[in-house]
């Protein structure tokens, strides 16, 4: 079978940026399970080779600031803040979709607006907001700014995809007798599972990785996130790099474990919400 060359041309594209991605990668694993003296002259270097979990376990268990803790308090900021939106959003984006209502291009055009404001220039109102109602230091005030700030482009996905599913058998099941709200959770949700996986993959791993708004409502170390305790593994008169690419590695286990068991979906999910906007 012939290859035409731009075929040839692309893969070696794909090729290269993919080995340029698993680089780094590579190298954050290498240095995970190799005592720090013997990557002193870079990764690379395999003249003494003796990998060991020592480092993933001093990570999760540092007397200071284990990642362990970290975990248990991202998950529960993670979980919530990517359900709450999600059923909002839903709801939302269904009604942008299918029902016409007084300012309804107005109200969508200013929840496109706000996915363009930028979180710096939010921070002190957030700040003072859940100061005055007593939700600074407190998950439920981290959780809350998170689903907020998740809704545009939720909504956003979710109008998009709905647009793409066939009215026909929503007209059949009105005709029926089956009322709107069992129309949306019997019929529609189901057919909408592929964007409700991209969506969850998405909001999950932005709130898994955030730092910035963390940093913002979380002061007490022992309510720190996972992604606030990984740079204080760093140590204060010594850099220990093994230590903090084992703390990297911990990191990255759960949204990559999500992605993998929700792939499927996702991928479909994400194709399905570019086709009709």
């Amino acid at each position: 079978m012939k290859l035409k060359k731009s075929t040839i041309i692309i893969h070696a594209i794909a090729w290269a940026s993919a080995l340029l991605w698993i680089i780094p990668l590579l190298g954050t694993l290498m240095a995970s399970i190799r005592p720090y003296s013997e990557i002193l002259h870079g990764w690379w270097d395999f003249a003494e080779f003796n990998p060991s979990l020592d480092n993933f376990l001093r990570a999760l268990f540092d007397p200071d600031f284990p990642l362990a803790r970290g975990l248990l308090n991202s998950l529960l900021v993670a979980i919530p803040a990517t359900i709450i939106p999600m059923l909002i959003a839903s709801l939302a984006g269904y009604g942008f979709a299918r029902w016409s209502f007084p300012l309804k291009t107005y109200l969508f055009l200013t929840l496109v607006l706000l996915m363009s404001i930028p979180q710096q220039m939010i921070a002190v109102p957030i700040y003072r907001i859940l100061l005055d109602i007593g939700l600074i230091d407190t998950f439920v005030g981290l959780i809350l700014v998170h689903s907020a700030w998740g809704l545009p482009w939720i909504i956003l996905f979710m109008r998009n995809y709905f647009s793409t599913l066939p009215i026909e058998v929503e007209e059949a099941a009105r005709v029926d007798g089956a009322s709107d709200f069992k129309i949306f959770y019997k019929i529609v949700i189901p057919m909408t599972l592929p964007a409700l996986a991209s969506v969850a993959v998405l909001q999950f791993m932005w709130v898994w990785n955030d730092f910035f708004l963390a940093l913002l409502i979380i002061g007490t170390s022992e309510n720190y996130l996972v992604t606030q305790r990984l740079p204080y593994l760093k140590g204060v008169y010594h850099f220990d790099h093994s230590l903090l690419a084992a703390g990297s590695m911990i990191v990255t286990v759960i949204p990559m474990l999500l992605f993998v068991v929700l792939q499927k979906y996702y991928i479909k999910g994400m194709i399905g919400w570019t086709v009709k906007g």
